[in-house]
């Protein structure tokens, strides 16, 4: 039986020398431009909110710089909603899909110059989406970066990728919320109960983390992580108030700012979840101050994080 954590690690040192080279980047790569064919029921839905809600997150949670890598249709867009970021555009076909050569080029650009990336946001689905994600999660990418988070999109491609799947080459964290991580779980042929009891799910992440070789963050009421030796789960408590389109992308992003700043002395497992403690407490925090336990906008979860972050901080030193 895997090793049930108790208590986590500080957040990272925040140096007053420091600058925004120290801190880490974080690169985002996702949104899609949509498809508008008339005649074809293809039709996908154009996404700009995902990437820069997951880099709202990265800034919020302390990291120096980000970049996001987004359709080109959208990039300005998704831009204006995170002025703070830098961004680079992947060309997209006749169809508004991206290329998947431009696509691996601008990804190794961003590994690059980057200390995480957070890959799925808003990305999409298709052939070319697919091609991206088993580039991206590649070994020509192993210690390109201190580690990748797979969100969202980017886990539905990484189902239909089943031969791939069983081997994920790079260190990452995959963050499914139950419908996500019941998707991979049948493609694997594993069995499990992600939406399950407690038991349940901490069996089904365990599992998944096992088969993939990675960090899993199984969402929920009591979001688990597991990289198949350990287990956390979040004590939180409840958060109705994140049951809603969004709040997903912002712990992406804190999960790579976090690994960015070299959360838990690198261990990918610490720093997802300091991730996710951060990001219940944010949701906590902003449910306190509102006395609700809905309506809660993904920008605003953001601006609960750096109070947060805080309150972590003090709960350390007051001895909580």
């Amino acid at each position: 039986m895997d090793e049930l954590i108790t208590s986590l690690p500080r957040l990272p040192h925040r140096s007053p020398d420091g600058h925004k080279g120290t801190f880490g980047k974080v690169a985002i790569v996702g949104g899609c431009a949509g498809r508008d064919v008339s005649d074809d029921e293809d039709t996908r839905a154009r996404m700009i909110g995902a990437p820069a809600l997951s880099a709202m997150g990265a800034v919020r949670a302390g990291c120096g710089l980000v970049a996001i890598g987004a359709p080109d249709p959208i990039l300005s867009h998704a831009l204006t909603i995170a002025p703070f970021a830098t961004g680079l555009p992947i060309r997209v076909d006749e169809h508004n899909e991206i290329e998947p050569s431009d696509g691996a080029r601008v990804v190794d650009e961003l590994c690059a110059s980057s200390d995480a990336l957070v890959l799925g946001p808003g990305l999409g689905s298709g052939e070319s989406i697919e091609r991206l994600v088993a580039r991206t999660l590649s070994k020509e990418l192993f210690g390109k970066v201190r580690g990748f988070v797979v969100d969202a999109d980017a886990l539905n491609a990484l189902s239909r990728l089943t031969d791939f799947a069983r081997e994920v080459r790079v260190p990452c964290v995959l963050t499914p919320h139950p419908g996500e991580a019941e998707r991979l779980l049948s493609a694997l042929s594993i069995g499990g109960d992600p939406a399950g009891d407690d038991e349940q799910r901490r069996r089904a992440c365990a599992a998944l983390a096992r088969r993939l070789g990675a960090v899993v963050v199984l969402k929920g009421a009591r979001t688990m992580v597991s990289d198949s030796v350990r287990t956390w789960i979040d004590d939180t408590g409840a958060q109705p108030a994140l049951a809603t389109g969004g709040t997903g992308d912002v712990l992406s992003g804190v999960i790579g700012s976090l690994i960015a700043q070299g959360a838990g002395d690198g261990d990918l497992m610490l720093g997802a979840c300091l991730g996710v403690k951060v990001h219940t407490t944010a949701g906590a925090r902003w449910s306190a101050q509102h006395g609700a336990g809905s309506g809660l906008d993904p920008r605003e979860l953001a601006d609960e994080i750096p109070g947060a972050m805080g309150e972590i901080r003090r709960s350390y030193e007051f001895g909580a």
